[in-house]
């Protein structure tokens, strides 16, 4: 009869639709080998395609980081030093899109975890005031609800949301992510600068009589283009800016307690999100409506 030190050592993986387990010694095997392992692993829905960088993601200290390389992998055995539990690995085809809300969702893969998602909340200035009333009376929650509505509002009132990608075919442009956009817009310098619209556009024409379609642009965030129609803006705090259509498109799931928390549910990929304070000549915060 083997004994409890005979155990072999097994990692957990989860993906969107089924969860499995594999022989993997994380002290002692390589990436490569689990890459390998996934690989050839049988009566799965990724089995025949080459498992590698861009597949594996795993949870650490509240957060999902990447595990693409020997660095990423190194990086991983270190915060599994003193782990009783075997570790975790979520695992999914970045050429798939996610499972249908019609179709099976394993909960166990961390976009679908129970806690992962968040409710769409009125901002302060729509939510009635009996709706707020019937948050205060909560007592047993009215601390910890207390500190994140003071940390949204913070951060709603004094910071946007903003990522990098391209539009067309200039790259690494800073776009602002805003619900409060219907559609995709690029601002009247930029269209000019790049040759979206002619240099010699006059007053009347691309914007200024209405909102004017300059048509359909290819939008690249994280590893996936979409397309979509855009819109001139006299907006000249951001070059584009990335309204509902984009997110309702790429299903852009965010974090009303952690504004930096972005997740694009139809690819499963977490963006790098930065926060944006914007301030006058006199140092006053600039509102983006």
């Amino acid at each position: 009869m083997a004994s409890a030190s005979d155990k072999p050592p097994v990692i957990s993986i989860h993906t969107p639709s089924s969860s499995l387990a594999l022989v993997h010694s994380v002290t002692v095997d390589t990436l490569t080998s689990l890459f390998d392992k996934l690989s050839r692993k049988r009566n799965t829905e990724f089995y025949g395609k080459r498992v590698g960088p861009g597949w594996l993601k795993y949870e650490w200290n509240g957060s999902v980081w990447n595990l693409d390389d020997d660095s990423d992998y190194t990086i991983f055995q270190w915060r599994q030093n003193g782990s009783v539990n075997p570790p975790t690995v979520y695992l999914r085809d970045p050429s798939e899109p996610l499972p249908s809300q019609s179709s099976y969702r394993n909960p166990s893969f961390y976009v679908f975890h129970p806690d992962y998602t968040v409710l769409v909340q009125p901002s302060p200035e729509h939510g009635s005031p009996s709706a707020r009333g019937k948050k205060k009376n909560r007592a047993s929650h009215e601390g910890p609800q207390k500190h994140k509505k003071e940390f949204e509002d913070f951060h709603t009132s004094n910071g946007v949301r903003t990522i990098m990608g391209s539009i067309g075919s200039v790259p690494n442009v800073r776009m602002l992510l805003k619900t409060g956009y219907r559609y995709v817009y690029v601002s009247r310098t930029f269209a000019m600068k790049h040759g979206f619209i002619k240099q010699d556009a006059a007053p009347g024409r691309y914007g200024y009589s209405g909102l004017v379609n300059i048509g359909n642009m290819p939008i690249t965030v994280g590893q996936t283009k979409t397309t979509h129609a855009v819109y001139l803006s006299e907006e000249s705090h951001f070059d584009v800016v990335l309204g509902r259509s984009f997110m309702e498109k790429r299903q852009i799931k965010t974090n009303p307690v952690d504004p930096t928390d972005v997740v694009c549910l139809d690819t499963g990929e977490k963006l790098d999100c930065e926060l944006v304070i914007l301030k006058d000549g006199k140092g006053e915060i600039v509102t983006v409506t």
